[in-house]
């Protein structure tokens, strides 16, 4: 669950997910909107939710599908106090607003997985060019070639059991001599 207009809402769409059942699984489950215009008709149909969603001070709810093509990500729930149906209108509204959220949530996700990737490839970066100041160093002191001084680095990396960037950043901080 990502919002709520209301706590009594929130807890009552809480209420489905602990429950597995409800008009927001099925939605979700289906891909299709799912509505009940009367949830005391519905005690069959979802024999916990409906007695919850009564006691939250709810009697109708309409279930619309937060999907991008064929991929369902998620449910918008839309819920009324009193019994009737959602007119055709509310729901092209209801819907509208859960392809926006759609639309929202699949940036922000994008964006966090920019995020994520960015950070690791910035990681990457500042790990090389660790490696190559320390390559660096150990070709000078050694008087050979920068190839060899990685094959050096690599193989006291291996034999220590740590991390080459981390072996390259103790060399160059002076904390690990690496050579006798």
């Amino acid at each position: 669950m990502v919002a709520a207009s209301c706590e009594a809402a929130r807890l009552l769409e809480l209420f489905q997910l602990q429950s597995d059942q409800g008009p927001c699984l099925d939605c979700f489950r289906s891909g299709q909107p799912v509505a009940a215009a009367d949830l005391d008709a519905e005690a069959q149909r979802w024999p916990r939710f409906a007695p919850a969603a009564r006691k939250a001070g709810f009697a109708a709810v309409q279930a619309l599908p937060m999907r991008l093509r064929e991929q369902v990500i998620g449910a918008l729930n839309l819920f009324r106090a009193t019994a009737g149906s959602f007119g055709p209108a509310n729901v092209r509204v209801g819907q509208a607003l859960a392809d926006v959220a759609t639309i929202s949530l699949l940036h922000e996700r994008s964006m966090r997985r920019s995020d994520i990737l960015n950070e690791q490839l910035q990681t990457a970066l500042n790990s090389r060019v660790i490696i190559e100041q320390a390559k660096g160093k150990l070709a000078e002191r050694l008087s050979i070639d920068t190839d060899q001084a990685f094959s050096v680095l690599r193989s006291a990396a291996r034999n220590r059991n740590l991390r080459l960037a981390d072996l390259a950043q103790a060399f160059i901080d002076g904390t690990d001599l690496l050579i006798g």
